[in-house]
């Protein structure tokens, strides 16, 4: 396969002129096939790919466009991904080497290498283009998105999640990003070969998860925490019955007694929202050993702690925080969301009793992953959240330090300015 796709400059004919010619073949194909092939019938794809091939020949023949053997073959793919595939994306899904895919418009699309993001030469002929690569994104999905609905968030087939917004929202064309799904699940080990941890952290927090403490992963967008709860489920007993709750299914657990649950957005006509609080309400009844919940960002936290604390021990959820102090704030101001009449005290005594251990992951400048601060909570007195560090990362100018233990001790106890949290208003 020629690399870079779509966009660089060829030995034999310029880009320009490679789209060009591509779109000439896209076009007659299609006219040739209009009324001989339902859409989306599989059963004559090579009969497809000999039209793809004749037509190709055709074209480049006519335009006198000399195009090596590789750059031939190249050409009848790129026309494929176009009529049977997602066009200039097909390429960057296969590849291995992407984890993340983002596209800004026609013209600008960018791959996540290693925690590294790049722009590519990759690109779309306009953005009616890459609008009709959406709609054969969320189409299959049963999903719609328009003027009146303009973001569509989903799960592509192999598991892939891809989140779209178009105009007017997007006011540069329209924006696609898909976090690519791994077949192959990284492992612990795979964390301290890449630095992201520690063997004596890896060590301490499986410990904690056979022992049943309730872990909550903290960190910032793409700091690495799914992947982090999906290694540390590796430790779960395959004895144990599991329940999984997350927006879009990503979490690969590997024990044979699971449960996955995903929640759905309302519809264009605001119905049929299905939230992870409604969710996880039902799960209690569903008698599980633990319960894993891939994000808690709303009312769901007055459920996801109540659980920790009334025969679920073991379970574990991550939240987006900067610290480890930092997510203690945010689940208080999420239980606020929860609509309960509960002074501040009551809320922090509710957070000590559930919350065993807090992981704080940071995503540094150059993309690395790492593990910066591994906290005990350590009880509750006079009205505050004791915390006892075990791991921290010890800082080095300009780069990732090394991990270190520690002995730190510290409360938490964020002056309350009301009485009361969430009066239901």
């Amino acid at each position: 396969m020629l690399r870079p796709l779509d966009g660089s400059e060829r030995r034999g004919i310029g880009a320009q002129t490679y789209q060009e010619t591509k779109f000439r073949v896209v076009a007659i194909v299609q006219e040739y096939l209009e009324g001989r092939f339902a859409a989306g019938d599989d059963s004559n794809l090579d009969r497809l790919r000999d039209v793809i091939s004749r037509t190709t020949a055709t074209v480049l023949s006519g335009a006198g466009l000399a195009l090596t053997a590789a750059e031939r073959e190249q050409l009848k793919v790129d026309v494929f991904n176009e009529i049977r595939g997602l066009g200039p994306l097909e390429a960057l899904l296969t590849d291995t080497t992407v984890d993340d895919i983002i596209v800004n418009g026609a013209d600008k699309v960018y791959v996540e290498r290693e925690g590294v993001l790049t722009r590519t030469p990759v690109r779309f002929r306009d953005n009616s283009h890459l609008m009709n690569i959406v709609q054969r994104i969320v189409g299959p999905l049963g999903r719609r998105v328009d003027e009146t609905s303009p973001f569509v968030d989903a799960r592509l087939p192999d598991g892939s999640r891809v989140n779209v917004v178009i105009p007017p929202v997007a006011i540069d064309g329209p924006s696609i990003s898909i976090r690519k799904f791994k077949r192959t699940p990284l492992t612990g080990h795979d964390l301290i070969r890449l630095g992201t941890m520690s063997e004596a952290m890896l060590e301490y927090l499986g410990t904690a998860v056979r022992s049943r403490a309730n872990i909550m992963i903290a960190g910032g967008t793409g700091s690495g925490k799914s992947t982090l709860l999906n290694v540390l489920s590796s430790f779960i007993s395959p004895t144990e019955r599991l329940v999984t709750i997350e927006d879009a299914a990503e979490l690969q657990l590997q024990q044979p007694h699971v449960v996955r649950l995903e929640t759905r957005m309302a519809n264009p006509d605001g119905n049929g929202e299905i939230t992870a609080r409604s969710i996880l309400r039902n799960t209690l009844r569903m008698r599980p050993d633990r319960i894993l919940v891939g994000e808690v960002r709303g009312g769901e936290a007055v459920e996801m702690l109540q659980a920790m604390t009334t025969g679920h021990d073991g379970s574990m959820t991550t939240i987006h925080a900067n610290s480890a102090r930092d997510a203690l704030s945010r689940l208080e101001l999420l239980f606020g969301f929860g609509g309960l009449n509960v002074d501040l005290l009551t809320i922090r005594r509710q957070i000590a009793s559930a919350i065993n251990v807090i992981v704080h992951l940071r995503r540094h400048a150059r993309g690395h992953r790492r593990v910066v601060e591994v906290v005990e909570v350590a009880g509750f007195e006079e009205n505050t959240i004791l915390l006892n560090s075990i791991f921290e990362e010890a800082a080095r100018s300009g780069s990732a330090g090394d991990f270190v233990r520690s002995t730190r001790r510290s409360i938490y106890s964020r002056p309350a300015e009301s009485p009361a949290i969430g009066s239901g208003d």
